[in-house]
């Protein structure tokens, strides 16, 4: 354990005006302090912050523990040396990423699992650091939960583009948090749920290092309210956003979402890639002649999910002719994930609209293409640390325009796989007009783990932000179709065929969300990093006194 954590001067609670968010703040005291305040107890909590963090993500689903996570990561904090809150984060980020991340390593084991979990707990290292140097400042509560959204920005961009997965926002799937998410995206739903935490945390500490009865009271009480307020105005902003309906609010289409499975799980999907097509070629049949026989209503368009097609049908001739045949029986255009030869030597992971008429036509490549899963960056030195690289044959090419297709007159903004966790990507295809939202993805490499349910609790989020309907079409599962008040109304199981056929609106209103764009981002980061500077200087000025 590092220096600083505890100690005398170093790991007690200073007992300072401070504390309660007002007043400057007193020298720490020299004293031991009380027995809870020690280094063992403050590693613990932290812990324990990480673990209720993991809790409210899908596979657990209980959502209200996440404000748990900033709350006992600020207290474990407070106080300490910068050092210290270094170590604190990295056990919160640890015992949050290794579990919620358990599906990176189903079957290329344990070294890319806890490499990745690790380089994203570093992530929080940095936030337990910077939450330890704002902790003398007054309403630092505030400064505290900024910094999440700051340092949440940067590990969804650095490096390689960003990981954005598990961020705070994405475990609000219902509750009055996800109102936020049509105000200002997932990083205000995530300072929302941030600041809930750390106000609780410092009506703890209030109990805890008051002076007076009167002073406890007074700083209790005012943390208190703020704790009941920030959920309270999330849930008055429902009032004007009630829950909507497919059909609400725009022209309707018909879409199909054609789930067909696969043979069995595991890394050699590819392997099975023509008995992977043939599924979807086989329940988009079945499909049309449930429509034939009346049972379902006709089609504009029919989603397949990416890796339906993993034989390019540009150079098979056979390939083609079965998603021929399939978007000639149905009578509507099929919007098919395939991979694609080139450009050069590299592959596309490309959308095609396939249509009855006229073949394939419209395209969209998948602009941020996933490194170590889709590509290898610097292969040759990351070779040195597993020869597991090497398992990525072929890199993807990225592609350069946003995924808006125009199918059948109807304006899909499509994602592929995840996309969905990339904020500007997903803001793009709603700033090119689309009416509503696709999902294709691919879990069959993940097997029957939490990674599915976490990436739908992503779509929810997305359809309340942007006000849109999510169609989500899986190769696996969890295909789904997410109403733009985030419920779901109708979901598939893992592994087993499905065909859903829903009327949604194509709506063209703006949400508040999507008019301001990065902006609640970029101001949130720089309210943090703003009072990471304060408390630098303010050191500065100490020590020269």
């Amino acid at each position: 354990m590092p220096a600083g954590v505890g100690g005398p001067g170093t790991g007690t609670l200073p007992r300072t005006a401070g504390h309660g968010g007002a007043g400057p703040a007193a020298p720490p005291s020299t004293g031991r302090g009380p027995r809870w305040s020690r280094a063992p107890w403050r590693t613990l909590l932290a812990a324990a912050g990480g673990l209720a963090m993991f809790l409210a993500f899908p596979g657990y689903d209980l959502i209200a523990l996440a404000v748990l996570g900033p709350a006992a990561l600020a207290v474990a904090v407070h106080g300490c040396r910068m050092r210290a809150g270094l170590w604190l984060g990295l056990v919160t980020g640890l015992t949050f990423f290794v579990p919620l991340l358990s599906w990176t390593g189903v079957y290329v084991g344990a070294f890319p699992w806890l490499a990745l979990a690790v380089s994203q707990a570093l992530y929080l290292a940095a936030l337990g650091g910077l939450t330890a140097l704002t902790s003398r400042l007054p309403a630092w509560p505030l400064w505290a939960a900024a910094l999440w959204v700051a340092v949440e920005a940067v590990r969804g961009r650095f490096p390689f583009g960003g990981f954005p997965w598990g961020r705070l926002g994405f475990s609000q799937t219902e509750g009055p948090f996800l109102a936020f998410a049509a105000y200002g995206g997932v990083p205000l739903v995530g300072f929302a749920v941030a600041l809930t935490g750390t106000l609780l945390a410092a009506a703890l500490l209030a109990a805890v290092t008051a002076r007076t009865r009167a002073r406890r009271s007074r700083r209790i009480s005012a943390a208190l309210a703020g704790v009941l307020a920030v959920p309270l105005v999330g849930a008055l902003a429902w009032v004007p956003l009630p829950g909507e309906s497919l059909t609400a609010r725009g022209p309707t289409t018909t879409v199909a979402v054609i789930q067909g499975d696969v043979p069995r799980a595991g890394l050699d999907f590819n392997a099975q890639r023509r008995a992977v097509l043939d599924n979807h070629v086989q329940q988009t049949l079945r499909l049309a002649d449930e429509v034939a026989a009346g049972r379902q209503p006709r089609p504009d368009v029919v989603l397949w999910p990416e890796n339906s097609s993993d034989i390019d049908p540009y150079r098979n001739a056979d390939a083609a002719a079965q998603i021929q045949r399939a978007a000639d029986a149905v009578g509507a255009p099929v919007l098919v994930g395939a991979v694609v030869d080139g450009p050069g030597e590299f592959i596309s992971n490309t959308a095609i609209v396939w249509s009855p008429e006229e073949g394939p036509g419209q395209t969209y490549v998948k602009r941020h293409p996933v490194p170590f899963a889709e590509y290898v960056p610097a292969r040759d030195f990351f070779r040195l640390f597993s020869e597991k690289v090497d398992l990525v044959r072929r890199d993807f090419a990225a592609g350069d325009e946003a995924g808006v297709l125009d199918v059948a007159g109807i304006r899909l903004g499509d994602l592929i796989c995840f996309e969905v966790v990339y904020d500007g990507l997903v803001r793009d295809v709603v700033d090119g007009g689309a009416g509503m939202l696709v999902v294709q993805t691919n879990n069959a490499t993940f097997g029957h783990t939490d990674e599915s349910a976490q990436q739908l609790a992503m779509s929810r989020v997305r359809a309340v932000e942007f006000g849109r309907t999510v169609a989500v079409a899986a190769t696996s599962g969890i295909s789904a179709v997410v109403a733009p008040d985030g419920t779901v109304v109708r979901s598939s199981e893992l592994f087993e065929p499905a065909v859903f056929v829903e009327e949604i609106a194509l709506r063209d209103d703006r949400t508040i969300a999507q008019r301001l764009g990065v902006v609640p981002e970029a101001l949130l980061t720089a309210l943090g990093l703003g009072a990471v500077l304060q408390a630098v200087l303010r050191r500065r000025r100490a020590t020269r006194a």
